[in-house]
């Protein structure tokens, strides 16, 4: 493990090959928008490359951006069922391919897309202006080392917390870079250490809802997952 923050820059000739997938989210006015996302072909091609090997050295680090996850998929679902107050700015925090944060920007909202690979914030961007986007930034962030110079009310996070060390460090950042009020909307499929991170959280001083998701898709397993509001206090 790297003792300051670490980035990484997914090589770009293991990201030559893109597939583009669509996906359809409905709105709370009951309409529904298609979004078109460009994502790499294989994740395989990306672990096996040397360069993964290294960064997993350094940082146990995997290409896990790259690909559409569950969880993204609830979470943008979960916050287009909610009405936004325009132009509010909002740090999607290990965005990936950026679905939440397009989905924020369709809203009306002012997205500051964030991962640690500088790959997935480029795939981000991509798929933000083929979607007819630009009211975006990217931000090279690693979660652990949160920024003292953003504050936003609102957090977007999807599927970060896969292992139970990411939980301490993704509390701490929603301390620093929340303002007073604000809130984190954070999707997780139910991984086994929820309970923990909801100890956690209730450790740390931030109440929160457990929202119950269920996500049916054409031809795939249902998937049984939780989005949590999580607030900051004043």
């Amino acid at each position: 493990m790297t003792p300051g923050p670490f980035l990484h820059t997914t090589p770009d000739e293991v990201l030559t090959e893109t597939a583009e997938q669509q996906v359809t989210i409905e709105f709370n006015d009951k309409t529904t928008r298609q979004f078109q996302l460009l994502l790499p072909v294989s994740i395989d091609v990306l672990l096996d490359h040397p360069a993964t090997y290294d960064a997993f050295a350094q940082d146990e680090y995997m290409p896990y951006w790259a690909e559409l996850w569950p969880s993204a998929l609830m979470l943008g679902q979960a916050i287009a069922q909610r009405s936004w107050a325009a132009d509010m700015q909002v740090l999607e925090v290990g965005c990936g391919l950026g679905l939440s944060g397009l989905v924020a920007l369709a809203l009306g909202m002012e997205v500051v897309f964030s991962d640690y690979d500088v790959a997935a914030l480029e795939f981000a961007a991509r798929n933000a202006r083929r979607n007819g986007f630009n009211q975006f930034r990217t931000l090279p962030l690693d979660w652990r080392c949160p920024p003292t110079d953003l504050k936003v009310p609102l957090v977007l996070a999807a599927d970060v917390i896969y292992e139970a060390r990411n939980i301490d460090p993704l509390i701490q950042l929603m301390a620093t870079v929340l303002k007073p009020g604000g809130e984190c909307w954070l999707s997780d499929p139910d991984r086994p250490h929820k309970h923990q991170f909801q100890t956690a959280l209730k450790r740390q001083g931030f109440k929160f809802d457990a929202l119950p998701r269920i996500l049916e898709r054409p031809n795939q397993p249902t998937v049984r997952g939780t989005v949590y509001r999580i607030l900051h206090g004043d």
